[in-house]
């Protein structure tokens, strides 16, 4: 039987509400699964020792969508629209992405991720896409999650993005009103909306798998060959990581 690698999924935690939650949506963990990988849920809850035992084990890090990351990671104070912010899920994420980062653990970066991997390396953000910098797309849809609603330009020869998902062009679906303003040290995008906002990134060098995707492919890929292949590329790395 092939290993399957352990994946560890962020969670959102809930606001306001009683008792305090951590949760993820389930596509997530059917995402990973589907790929060959066993998904462990990393909340925000976690001490110390507790992340320490849970990293040892684990094989590849997906950082999940969420609310907003606290502007002073990146030396701002925060916009009217800035919402959901955890200082607990702010320090785990960025925690574990440096972590990720200097132990070679493969990284696949969704939504609310790709801007934790951007700040983790000294990037900043745009904090509300529609007041600064603007934008025709509707960054933020009300269609259902499964439907793709705006186009994304992939960079494709000589990046791991294009070599993953097997095109220059994908149809995508979006919930995020920020997006990377100024990139982090070491990243290079390699995917763009019509409106030129990043939609990809990606790390070379000495780094074995290190992608950040601004949509959303677990919500995709009943439906769709490049959002399955996002996380088959993340569990297979992890895969050879194990070896």
């Amino acid at each position: 039987m092939a290993l399957r690698p352990l994946v560890g999924l962020t969670t959102s935690v809930t606001f306001g509400s009683h008792p305090e939650r951590a949760y993820v949506n389930a596509a997530y963990v059917r995402a990973v699964q589907a790929a060959g990988g066993v998904p462990v849920l990393l909340p925000p809850h976690l001490d110390e020792a507790a992340c320490v035992a849970l990293w040892t084990r684990l094989d590849a890090l997906v950082l999940t969508g969420g609310g907003d990351v606290d502007p002073a990671h990146f030396g701002e104070m925060p916009h009217a629209k800035v919402y959901e912010v955890s200082a607990e899920r702010d320090e785990l994420e960025l925690g574990l992405t440096r972590r990720a980062l200097d132990d070679g653990v493969p990284l696949l970066a969704i939504c609310r991720g790709i801007q934790v991997l951007n700040i983790a390396l000294g990037g900043t953000l745009y904090q509300d896409i529609p007041s600064e910098p603007g934008s025709s797309i509707d960054h933020s849809q009300k269609a259902p999650r499964h439907q793709p609603t705006h186009r994304v330009k992939v960079m494709g020869e000589g990046t791991r993005l294009g070599s993953v998902v097997g095109a220059t062009e994908l149809e995508v679906n979006s919930f995020h009103h920020q997006a990377i303003k100024r990139l982090g040290t070491g990243l290079r995008e390699v995917a763009w909306a019509e409106d030129g906002i990043i939609e990809g990134v990606e790390m070379g060098g000495a780094q074995p798998f290190v992608l950040g995707v601004q949509w959303h492919p677990e919500d995709l890929v009943d439906r769709d060959a490049a959002a399955r292949a996002l996380f088959t590329a993340v569990v297979d790395a992890a895969r050879r990581r194990t070896r």
